[in-house]
């Protein structure tokens, strides 16, 4: 199998595919030259020069790559052609299988316009918005008149936590559209974008890991807690949620499952939504692994990344017949190679030194070591630090724990950051909302 990817992810996919005892194949760029994730797999190819466009997207040269290798399949991670609807049918055409839900259903979920209309189908509550794209900001103050200020604008093709921005006044969709658009067409190659209700007070994020397969076998493994974001990206995610009642959980996994049921998908998929006063609203799909992922595979003991292999080549979900019964509380903080007091800006250069505390409820996945450089090419997140307990209060002391023990040097890190998160009474209470960061970033840097 061809890992499509680099760093953690493609670490932590041959990781299993070890276990599976399935060969490895591993692509790099110049950039990477040298990178752990060559050595976790059994073979590795270069793919070309560091841009994006020129390795990791080059579908030309990976497709001669698998050919080469002789490889069965390939595992695209995350990112990248991770949700490529056009990647995914390529596969298919070359005679190699590609690890993931099918082509119809990335590309229906792929548009968030879309997305909303199959949710809506599926009986699932949707975020108050429109259902068709909208023109221009005379039509988008109209509606956002109907809905009430604060409004998101968001572009179609957008996911993530990219391509949205919030309009708080009519005197502010102008701007926010255009700041939109720019942001989509340069990221997406799509300028189109609808409308949906901005919350407020700001409302929790939570989503429902799902897993389908070819036989009609449809079941969700719980939520994540993604609440704690930055510009709404994510920075922290635990499993299970405080806020969220046993009540609250059936009622979002039964709607989960329904609309994985509704769309025939297989493989493993993501439904995210808002959650306010008690109910929830459908966000997105995403049809791909998730970076949270391991908080709910040490919960539930369910190897997320060989349930998409085995649905993959054509067998059922592995999950026992009694259904999974999640143990204890997981949390998720992600190390970036960025400086917190220069507005998080990324912090490239080698790292000269890399340790991370063994502890034994801690599961690290990272895709750096001493010698590793952080480039400006890609993403600059060094490591994932998953801490387990028996309840949510030993799951954050091993956080913590881990956070003290960690040394990097050579590039600047969001450590600081995250100590501060975490010994806050407010994330310990669990009064935590996908503004939280943003609204007290000062007050946060300042403890």
């Amino acid at each position: 199998m061809l890992i499509a990817n680099r760093g953690e992810i493609a670490v932590r996919i041959a990781r299993t595919l070890r276990e599976m005892g399935i060969p490895s194949v591993a692509v790099y760029s110049d950039a990477d030259a040298g990178a752990a994730h060559l050595d976790a797999a059994d073979e590795a190819f270069l793919l070309g020069p560091p841009m994006p466009a020129q390795s990791y997207l080059n579908q030309d040269r990976i497709f001669e790559i698998a050919r080469d290798a002789g490889v069965d399949a390939i595992h695209p991670g995350y990112g990248f052609l991770s949700e490529n609807a056009a990647f995914a049918r390529r596969c298919e055409a070359e005679g190699v299988v590609f690890i993931g839900p099918p082509p119809d259903a990335i590309e229906a979920m792929g548009s968030k316009i879309a997305a909303r209309r199959a949710a809506k189908a599926a009986g699932v509550p949707i975020v108050p918005g429109t259902e068709d794209p909208l023109s221009d900001a005379a039509e988008i103050t109209a509606v956002a008149g109907e809905l009430g200020f604060p409004v998101a604008i968001k572009a179609a093709a957008g996911g993530g936590g990219y391509g949205m921005r919030v309009a708080n006044a009519p005197a502010e969709v102008a701007a926010t559209l255009e700041g939109v658009r720019r942001d989509a067409g340069r990221a997406f190659g799509d300028t189109t974008v609808y409308v949906e209700k901005f919350f407020s007070p700001a409302p929790r994020h939570i989503e429902i890991q799902v897993l389908g397969d070819r036989f009609g076998n449809v079941v969700h493994l719980g939520e994540r807690e993604c609440s704690l974001q930055r510009r709404f990206q994510k920075i922290v995610e635990e499993t299970p949620s405080v806020a969220v009642s046993d009540d609250l959980r059936q009622r979002m996994g039964e709607a989960a499952v329904a609309l994985a049921r509704h769309m025939g998908y297989q493989s493993a998929g993501t439904i995210e939504c808002l959650v306010s006063d008690g109910e929830f609203y459908f966000l997105e799909m995403n049809t791909r692994l998730q970076v949270e992922h391991p908080v709910t595979e040490e919960v539930t003991g369910v190897d997320i990344v060989q349930e998409m292999v085995r649905i993959a080549a054509g067998l059922p979900l592995s999950i026992p017949e009694q259904g999974i019964k999640p143990r204890g509380h997981a949390i998720e903080a992600r190390i970036y190679a960025e400086d917190p007091a220069r507005n998080f800006m990324p912090s490239p250069g080698q790292i000269t030194r890399l340790d991370i505390p063994e502890l034994p409820s801690l599961r690290v996945d990272t895709g750096a070591r001493a010698g590793t450089n952080v480039t400006v090419y890609y993403d600059p997140m060094i490591a994932k630090l998953i801490a387990w307990g028996e309840d949510r209060a030993a799951a954050i002391e091993t956080m913590r724990d881990a956070l003290q023990g960690i040394t990097i040097e050579g590039v600047r890190t969001n450590i600081p950051f995250l100590q501060r998160i975490f010994a806050g009474d407010d994330f310990v209470a669990g009064r935590i909302h996908t503004r939280y960061v943003d609204e007290r970033l000062s007050e946060i840097m300042a403890q």
